[in-house]
C-alpha cells in the first residue's frame, strides 16, 4: 500500500513529532510513504492529520481524482476523522490488513453568477451558505427546485448542505441529521424570521437555484471553506457534483459511534 499524509500544521513541533510517529508506524507494517502528493503521483490514500477543516481542505486538495481520505485528529475526534492519538497503531494495523471501509460522500457543484466576480464553479463536501453582511437588513432567499419555486426565506440566510454537512453548520441552524448514504440533501434557514420557515429535505438529484430578492444587497457566499462576496442579483446554482469522496472508517468507528459520541446520546 501507497498512502500520503497531508497536514496543515508541519511547523508545529508537537504536530511535527506526531507526524514522526505515524509515519514510523506506517513504515513498520511496509506502507510507503509518499511525501508531498501531487496528481500525477499514483497512492492508494490520503491521510489527513488534523481536524475536520483539514480533512476538508484534504479532500479539496484531491478533488475528483477518487483517492479515499481517511481522518487523524490529535485533537478532539471530529464527525468526519476516525482516529485519534491513541489510534496510531490501530490505524495502521487496520491499513495493513484491509480492516476498513471507504464511504461515498456526496458533493454539491455550486456555480457563483454574480456581476461583481467572474462566473465561478466551487465543490462542497459540507456544505453552500448565504449569509447576510449588515445586520440591519435580512436577506430575502428566493428557492427554487428544478424550476418550481418553493419560497422566499427571510432571516440571516440559508444553507444548503450535504448529508455530510448536516452535522456541521446546518445542525447548529436547527437542521436534521441526514446519515451518510441517504440520496438526500436540506435546505435549512439560518435564523428565519418567519418561524414557519423550516429546513426541508431534498433528493440530491434536484437543481437548485437561490437568488436575493434585493438587487443591492450585499452578502457573502461559502462553499466549505471557501467565502466570496456578492451582490444580490447574483444567482446561486447548486447541483450533486458528477463525483463523490471517498472517506475512509477504520474498525469499529462508523457514522453512529461518531454521533453518540459527539452529540452524547444516551448519556
Amino acid at each position: 500500500m501507497k498512502v500520503s499524509i497531508y497536514s496543515r500544521n508541519n511547523s508545529v513541533k508537537e504536530s511535527s513529532d506526531d507526524l514522526s510517529v505515524l509515519r514510523k508506524a506506517l513504515e513498520l507494517r511496509g506502507i510507503e510513504v509518499v511525501e508531498q502528493w501531487t496528481p500525477e503521483q499514483s497512492i492508494d490514500m490520503m491521510i489527513s492529520v488534523g481536524g475536520d477543516g483539514t480533512l476538508l481542505s484534504a479532500v479539496h486538495h484531491i478533488g475528483p481524482c477518487g483517492i479515499p481520505v481517511v481522518g487523524i485528529n490529535f485533537g478532539h475526534l471530529g464527525f468526519l476523522t476516525t482516529a485519534g492519538r491513541d489510534d496510531i497503531d490501530s490505524l495502521a494495523d487496520s491499513l495493513q490488513n484491509g480492516r476498513y471501509t471507504i464511504e461515498q460522500r456526496t458533493m454539491l457543484e455550486v456555480q457563483i453568477d454574480s456581476q461583481n466576480t467572474d462566473k465561478e464553479i466551487l465543490y462542497a463536501l459540507n456544505e453552500v451558505y448565504l449569509h447576510r453582511v449588515d445586520s440591519g437588513s435580512l436577506l430575502h432567499t428566493s428557492v427554487s427546485v428544478d424550476g418550481q419555486k418553493v419560497a422566499t426565506y427571510a432571516g440571516d440566510g440559508l444553507i444548503v448542505a450535504t448529508p455530510t454537512g448536516s452535522t456541521a453548520y446546518s445542525l447548529s441552524c436547527g437542521g436534521p441529521i441526514l446519515a451518510p448514504g441517504c440520496g438526500a440533501i436540506v435546505v435549512t434557514p439560518i435564523a428565519a424570521h418567519t418561524l414557519t420557515q423550516r429546513p426541508l429535505i431534498l433528493s440530491d438529484g434536484v437543481r437548485l437555484r437561490l437568488r436575493d430578492q434585493n438587487s443591492t444587497v450585499s452578502y457573502t457566499v461559502g462553499v466549505d471553506s471557501t467565502v466570496r462576496s456578492v451582490v444580490g442579483d447574483s444567482v446561486i446554482q447548486v447541483r450533486k457534483a458528477d463525483y463523490s469522496t471517498s472517506l475512509v472508517r477504520i474498525e469499529k468507528q462508523d457514522f453512529f459511534s461518531a454521533i453518540r459520541d459527539k452529540l452524547m446520546w444516551g448519556l
